[in-house]
């Protein structure tokens, strides 16, 4: 069920979705649904949907539709959520701690074990029972845990140096949550999440909306 390396990351980046939508469904007690009902739900197309799902093997069938527990649990093993990735915040901020306190990672498998920061006043609390430590000794912490993910919660101007951290450290993946591109050798996994170039594509969207209001 490896991921074939022609498949887009766009397609890749739909999977998401379609695994919280099923995950609605079987809280309900749905146990089949057709490409066209899954359709009205997630805002693609059915044909779009088929496509999607039979780059990862044949899951529906026709006049049936799919099994939704089975489909699940395919996407599931596709995105890897059945692996349980140790992480590290660095950045015990705002951002930082309401990410430490969002039990919907761990409940998807992401387990963070600390939280770094350079505030003295910040080391040593905890947050949802996960300690803030010193920066300081946070490359021996991934170390000695064989912690998998490093997200950077920092600002900007420290943000590349946490990541030479991490990848000196040895993690095999970078969650960047700083407005930075960050300089990384080519074999390191980097997800980026803009909030900011999202809130200004919303901006855009009202502008436009309601520009002659």
């Amino acid at each position: 069920m490896d991921r074939d390396s022609r498949v887009s990351i766009t397609v890749i980046r739909r999977l998401p979705k379609y695994y919280r939508y099923l995950g609605d469904l079987l809280n309900k007690g749905i146990n089949r649904i057709s490409s066209q009902e899954l359709s009205k739900m997630t805002g693609f197309t059915a044909s779009q949907i088929r496509q999607d799902l039979n780059n990862f093997g044949g899951f529906g069938q026709q006049g049936y539709g799919y099994n939704v527990e089975e489909l699940h649990n395919q996407l599931a093993k596709i995105l890897g959520l059945e692996t349980i990735y140790k992480a590290v915040i660095a950045g015990a901020g705002n951002l930082g701690q309401a990410i430490a306190n969002y039990k919907g990672f761990e409940d998807a498998g992401f387990k963070v074990l600390s939280l770094f920061d350079k505030n003295p006043k910040l080391i040593g609390l905890r947050i949802r029972d996960i300690e803030i430590r010193d920066v300081d000794t946070m490359v021996d912490f991934i170390k000695e845990n064989n912690v998998d993910i490093g997200i950077i919660t920092s600002p900007k101007d420290n943000a590349q140096e946490i990541a030479d951290a991490f990848i000196k450290a040895g993690v095999k993946g970078i969650w960047n949550f700083a407005p930075i591109d960050l300089n990384v050798p080519e074999d390191m996994i980097v997800e980026n999440v803009r909030l900011n170039e999202s809130l200004f594509t919303l901006s855009y969207f009202l502008k436009d909306r309601y520009a002659e209001l």
